[in-house]
C-alpha cells in the first residue's frame, strides 16, 4: 500500500535543498494527487507519536533535521550549529507549532556533539552549499555507500560538514590566477581520517579538480590499503572496469580485485559509466597492486581533453567535461622521482590542471628535518621526500596540499616563511572525536582519580607482577571465545571477522624473532584443552571479563557456558600451524604474508609481533589485546604506537592493554609507559581545546591564524624544544583571557625552599578563611548531576590576589604566565574584577588527612602525584567545579541558597588545594611544615557579558635577547 504521507513529505523536503521553508505552503502546492488529510500537520504529529522504530517517515525527518542542525553556515539562521536555538529557527521557518515541535524533538533529538574546529586565514568564498549541490555526483554516491554501510545520519552529516570545510578553503579550480592552498587536517589515531579525505576527494573532483595525488604511506601495504579504500568507496566498479564486461572472464584479465571477496558487492556502483550519465569518469593511474611506475599510456595519460581548445583547462567550458585522474603513490624516493620526471615531460598543460595532493600521515617523511645551521649560503636544504613534494607543488602551480595526521606538531613547526614547504598557512582543521571511537578518555581517567577506565581496560606490568604474558595470551583466547558466544546470540559478526593481539616490546628484529618463538612455546604449553588450562581461563573470566562486561551485550554467567567457544577460538588462532605472525623488516616481503591480508583473508585470528612497522598508518583489524613494553623518548612515535585506539563495536568491554609501568630506560631509571601515554594525550587534548576556544571569529575575523598556532602547543613535553621553535615563528603567546573558564595550573616547584615560599605567599588567604565550614551544592537536571561538598570560605581583594600570584614560584613559568597577564590587565580590557571568593574544599570521610598550615585551623590535604616531570595530572575534583563556576557567573542558578548568596557581579573564584605527595609528617600539634605542602589552586575569572565576542589571545614578537619564558612586565606593587 502506498504511504501517501511519506511520499508527500519526501517531495516537500526535496524542494528545501537550500534550507527549511514554510512547510504548509509547499505541501499545499505539491499535494494535488495526495489525500487531503496528508497536508494537516496534526496528522503528521499523530504519525510521529505512534510511529514504530523503523518508520520511513521518521527516518526521512531524522536525516533532514540532522543535516540542518549540523550545517555550520546557514543563511537562514544566525544560531550556532548543533544547538536548540538552531533547531528552533528551523521550526520557525517550517511554521511548526509547539505540539509538533515537541513530538519531533522526542523522535529526533538535537545532535550536540562538537563539530570540526577550524583555524583559518580569511578566504574567498566560492564553494557554497548551492554550488556543492549542483555538482555532487561522486559525493552523492559516496554518501549513499556510507548509509548502506550503516553510518548514522549524524555521522554522515558530520562528515559532510567537515569535508565541506576543507574544500571551501581550497582555491576555486576555475580561478584565473593560480594559487595553491596549504592545509592540515588533524584527526585521532585510527579514527577514520581516510573517510574524511575520501569525502574531500569526492567533493573536490565534483567541484573541478582533475588530478588527485594521494601520498599513501611508506609501504606498499599501506599504499594498497588506501588505494583499495578509494577504489571501493569513491572510484567504483564502472571506473575500474572501464567498459569491460564483468561476465566475460577474458575481458577481466589484468583488472584488479577479481580475487577480493568484497568484489563487486561492496564496491560502490554509479549505475553506469559516469560519463554516460552526464558526469565524468575517473581514470586510475595506479592500481591496488601497482604503485606508480610510469604514465601507462605515456604523457597522453595527462593530456586532458578540452572541448574549447582555445581556452585553458581550468575554464568551466573545459573543466566540467574532462575526466579526473587519481593516483595513490607511496612516499618513496624512487617512485616520486619517476612521477616528477614524467610530469616534467608534459609541459605547459600542467599549469592549467587544478590538482589536489592528499598527504596521509603527513608528519612522516614529508617534513623537512635538515638542520638550518648546516644550510650553505642560506639556501634551504631538504630531505628527499620533502624536496620531492616541494617539486610537485612547483610543477603544479594549481595544486592544493592537504596533510592528514593524528600527531600534528611536526607539521605546525614547519617554517611558515618557506613558501615552498608544506606549512599549513591557509587552514588547520581539527576533527571531532567520532561517535563510537575508543580513545584516550576510554583508557585514562583524565578528569578524576575515581574513574573506571584504568580499572576496566589497563593491566599494568610491574616488577612484582611478572611479565603477565601468559595472562595476556589467555585474555586473547577468552575474548575470542566471547566474540563467538555473542555472534551466536545475535550480535553482528562483521566486526568479529578478524581477532588479533599485538605484542610490541622492542624495535629490534632479532628480538622479535626470539619473542615470537617464546610465544609459540608458551602457546603450546598453555594446555588450553586440559583441565589445568580451563581452570586458569575460568579464573581470569571470573576476576576480569565477567566483572567488567557490558551489560547490554550477551555475556555468559559462568565459564562453563563459554567452554565450547574456547575450543573454537583456539582452533581459529592456531590455523595454519602457528598462532604468531612476525611483522617487521625493511622489505615488502614481510608484509606480503597472506595471513596478514585483512582484505583478502576471511579470518585473521593471530598474535602479531612487531615494532615500528605495526604502528603508523597500519590498521590492525579486530585488535582486542595489546601487550606493550617498548620505551621511546619521542612523543609522536609513542602516540602512533597506540594501536589500541579505534572503533571496537560489540567488544569495547573486552579490550585490554597490558602495559609496562616500570620499564627500564637507560642504566639507572624506569619509566611508566601508561603515564607517558597519559601525558601526551593530555597535551594533545589541551592543544585541541585551545584551538576550539580560539576558532570563534571576532567581528568576522579569525583570532588566531595558522602561523600563530605553535605557541599554543604545550611547551613542557620532553621532545619539544620551545626556544628554537618559538624563534623560528617569531611569535610568543603573551596572554590568554579565560573569563568564566576553569584554569588549573599544574607546574608547581619541587624544592622545599620554593614550596615554603609559595605557602608563605598564601598566608593572607589562609588568614581570611572563616573557620566554620559550609556545604555548597549545585543541582542541574540538564547535567544530570547533584554535586555537594563541605568547604571553608573567605574573600580577598583583586589587587591582593594579584600580588600573591605574581610572587609564586613555578617549575615552568610559561604555563601560567599568559593567564596571569590577563588578570593583571583585566581592567584595561574592560573586565573589572572587584574581589575573589576563596573556596577550600574539606574532606568528610573518616580517612581524611588534615593539618594546620601556618597556624590555620586544620585543613584537608589532598594527595596527588606528578604525572610527567614536574607537572601534576588532574588536581581538582569535578564535583567542586560547578559551584565555583556559578559564583563566577559562568553557570545558571544552582538551586542552593548558600551558593546563590555568594554570587556577585565582577567576582572571581579561587579553589585552594593544599597537596602532599607522600604521607605527611605532622608535628605534635597537627601542623605541617610549609615546605612539605604544594599550595595548588584553580581559578575562574568572572564571566564577561562579552565572552565569545572578544579576542582571547594576544601575541608579541619574540625578543631574542630574552629567554624562553614569557615575561610579564608589571609595576613594583604588582598591580
Amino acid at each position: 500500500m502506498t504511504d501517501h504521507l511519506f511520499t508527500l513529505h519526501g517531495d516537500v523536503l526535496a524542494a528545501m535543498r537550500r534550507g527549511p521553508k514554510p512547510f504548509a505552503k509547499l505541501a499545499f502546492v505539491l499535494s494535488e494527487a495526495e489525500e487531503p488529510a496528508d497536508t494537516a500537520l496534526g496528522h503528521f504529529r499523530d504519525r510521529i507519536l505512534a510511529a514504530d522504530p523503523g518508520d520511513g517517515l521518521i527516518a526521512l525527518w531524522h536525516r533532514t533535521l540532522t543535516t540542518w542542525d549540523l550545517t555550520e553556515q546557514a543563511d537562514w539562521s544566525a544560531a550556532p550549529a548543533r544547538t536548540d536555538a538552531r533547531r528552533s529557527d528551523t521550526y520557525d521557518r517550517l511554521g511548526f507549532g509547539a505540539d509538533l515541535r515537541k513530538a519531533l524533538d522526542g523522535a529526533v533529538p538535537v545532535f550536540k556533539e562538537p563539530g570540526p574546529t577550524v583555524i583559518s586565514k580569511e578566504f574567498t568564498s566560492w564553494y557554497s552549499r548551492d554550488a556543492a549541490a549542483a555538482r555532487s555526483f561522486y559525493w552523492n554516491s559516496y554518501e549513499q555507500l556510507l548509509r548502506h554501510k550503516g553510518w548514522s545520519d549524524e555521522a554522515v552529516a558530520g562528515l559532510d560538514e567537515a569535508s565541506h570545510a576543507v574544500v571551501e578553503r581550497l582555491s576555486d579550480p576555475t580561478r584565473t590566477e593560480a594559487y595553491g592552498a596549504r592545509g592540515l587536517v588533524v584527526g585521532y589515531v585510527q579514527s577514520g581520517k581516510t573517510a574524511n579525505f575520501t569525502g574531500v576527494t569526492a567533493k573536490a573532483i565534483d567541484a573541478g579538480y582533475r588530478l588527485v595525488i594521494v601520498l599513501g604511506g611508506t609501504l606498499n601495504l599501506l599504499r594498497g590499503q588506501t588505494q583499495r579504500r578509494l577504489d571501493m568507496e569513491l572510484i567504483g566498479r564502472e571506473n575500474i572496469l572501464r567498459g569491460a564486461d564483468p561476465a566475460d572472464p577474458d575481458a577481466l584479465v589484468g583488472i584488479d580485485y577479481q580475487d577480493d571477496e568484497d568484489w563487486p558487492a561492496k564496491f560502490v556502483s554509479h549505475g553506469g559509466r559516469p560519463s554516460a550519465l552526464g558526469s565524468f569518469d575517473i581514470e586510475r593511474l595506479t592500481t591496488r597492486d601497482d604503485d606508480y611506475k610510469s604514465l601507462e599510456n605515456g604523457i597522453r595519460a595527462l593530456d586532458i581533453e578540452k572541448q574549447a581548445r582555445t581556452q585553458p583547462l581550468y575554464d568551466p567550458a573545459n573543466l566540467h567535461h574532462a575526466a579526473a585522474r587519481v593516483m595513490v603513490v607511496k612516499k618513496n624516493k624512487s617512485v616520486l622521482s619517476k612521477l616528477i620526471k614524467d610530469l616534467k615531460k608534459i609541459g605547459p598543460i600542467l599549469s592549467e590542471i587544478p590538482a589536489l595532493i592528499i598527504d596521509d600521515e603527513s608528519d612522516q617523511a614529508s617534513v623537512n628535518t635538515t638542520d638550518p645551521k648546516k644550510w650553505e649560503d642560506g639556501k634551504v636544504a631538504r630531505t628527499a621526500i620533502n624536496s620531492q613534494i616541494s617539486q610537485l607543488l612547483t610543477l603544479l602551480p594549481r595544486a592544493q596540499y592537504v596533510g592528514y595526521t593524528a600527531t600534528p606538531f611536526a607539521n605546525v613547526f614547519v617554517d611558515p616563511g618557506d613558501g615552498e614547504d608544506i606549512f599549513p598557512r591557509d587552514f588547520l582543521i581539527s576533527l571531532p572525536r567520532p561517535t563510537g571511537y575508543m580513545g584516550v578518555q576510554d583508557f585514562h581517567d583524565l578528569e578524576s582519580a575515581e574513574g573506571a577506565a584504568e580499572e576496566t581496560h589497563i593491566r599494568g606490568i610491574y616488577e612484582d607482577t611478572g611479565d603477565r604474558l601468559q595472562e595476556a595470551l589467555d585474555a586473547f583466547v577468552l575474548t575470542g571465545a566471547l566474540k563467538l558466544y555473542r555472534v551466536d546470540r545475535g550480535v553482528d559478526e562483521g566486526p568479529f571477522r578478524h581477532h588479533t593481539m599485538l605484542v610490541h616490546e622492542s624495535v629490534r628484529m632479532a628480538e622479535h624473532a626470539a619473542l615470537a618463538l617464546r610465544i609459540n612455546s608458551m602457546w603450546h604449553r598453555a594446555a588450553y584443552t586440559s583441565q589445568q588450562g580451563h581452570d586458569r581461563l575460568a579464573a581470569l573470566f571470573a576476576s576480569d571479563f565477567h566483572r567488567f562486561a557490558d551489560d547490554t551485550l550477551p555475556t555468559p554467567e559462568s565459564y562453563d557456558e563459554l567452554k565450547g567457544y574456547v575450543s573454537r577460538a583456539r582452533q581459529l588462532i592456531n590455523a595454519g600451524g602457528s598462532p604468531v605472525l612476525v611483522v617487521n623488516g625493511d622489505t615488502e616481503r614481510d608484509y606480503a604474508q597472506p595471513e596478514l591480508d585483512f582484505d583478502r583473508t576471511p579470518h585473521v585470528w593471530k598474535i602479531l609481533v612487531g615494532g615500528t612497522k605495526l604502528s603508523r598508518g597500519f590498521t590492525v583489524e579486530g585488535l582486542t589485546v595489546t601487550y606493550y613494553r617498548r620505551t621511546t623518548q619521542q612523543a609522536d612515535t609513542l602516540m602512533q604506537m597506540g594501536r589500541w585506539f579505534g572503533f571496537r563495536p560489540g567488544y569495547r568491554d573486552l579490550v585490554r592493554l597490558y602495559i609496562g609501568r616500570e620499564e627500564a630506560m637507560g642504566k639507572s631509571r624506569t619509566v611508566d609507559l601508561y603515564e607517558a601515554f597519559e601525558a601526551i594525550c593530555r597535551d594533545e587534548e589541551t592543544f585541541r581545546s585551545q584551538l576550539t576556544r580560539y576558532a570563534t571569529l571576532v567581528d568576522g575575523k579569525p583570532q588566531v591564524t595558522p602561523a600563530q598556532i605553535p605557541p599554543l602547543v604545550s611547551q613542557h613535553l620532553s621532545w619539544l624544544r620551545p626556544a628554537a621553535r618559538n624563534k623560528m615563528f617569531n611569535a610568543e603567546l603573551v596572554e590568554i583571557r579565560s573569563p568564566g573558564q576553569w584554569v588549573e595550573p599544574t607546574a608547581y616547584p619541587t624544592g622545599r625552599g620554593d614550596l615554603r615560599h609559595n605557602t608563605e605567599a598564601w598566608r593572607p588567604v589562609l588568614d581570611a578563611l572563616d573557620p566554620a565550614p559550609v556545604t555548597l551544592r549545585y543541582s542541574s537536571a540538564e547535567r544530570d548531576r547533584d554535586d555537594s561538598y563541605e568547604a571553608l570560605l573567605g574573600t580577598i581583594g583583586h589587587s591582593a590576589l594579584i600580588s600573591i600570584l605574581c610572587d609564586l614560584q613555578w617549575s615552568a613559568p610559561t604555563q601560567f604566565s599568559p593567564h596571569l597577564q590577563s588578570l593583571v590587565s583585566a581592567a584595561d580590557a574592560g573586565n573589572v574584577i572587584d574581589d575573589w571568593l576563596v573556596i577550600a574544599p574539606q574532606q568528610t570521610s573518616n580517612r581524611r588527612t588534615e593539618a594546620s598550615i601556618l597556624g590555620s585551623r586544620p585543613l584537608s590535604l589532598a594527595s596527588r602525584t606528578r604525572r610527567r616531570g614536574d607537572l601534576f595530572g588532574a588536581i581538582s575534583e569535578p564535583k567542586h567545579r560547578a559551584a565555583a563556576l556559578r559564583v563566577a557567573g559562568a553557570l545558571g542558578d544552582s538551586g542552593d541558597p548558600v551558593v546563590e548568596s555568594l554570587v556577585r557581579e565582577r567576582r572571581g573564584v579561587v579553589v585552594l588545594y593544599p597537596l602532599v605527595e607522600e604521607e605527611p609528617r605532622l608535628s605534635a600539634g597537627g601542623a605541617i611544615d610549609p615546605g612539605d605542602v604544594v599550595m595548588a589552586f584553580s581559578l575562574v575569572a568572572p564571566a564577561s557579558p562579552h565572552t565569545g565576542q572578544e579576542n582571547l589571545v594576544r601575541f608579541r614578537v619574540v625578543d631574542s635577547s630574552k629567554g624562553d619564558f614569557a615575561v610579564i612586565d608589571r609595576d613594583e606593587d604588582g598591580a
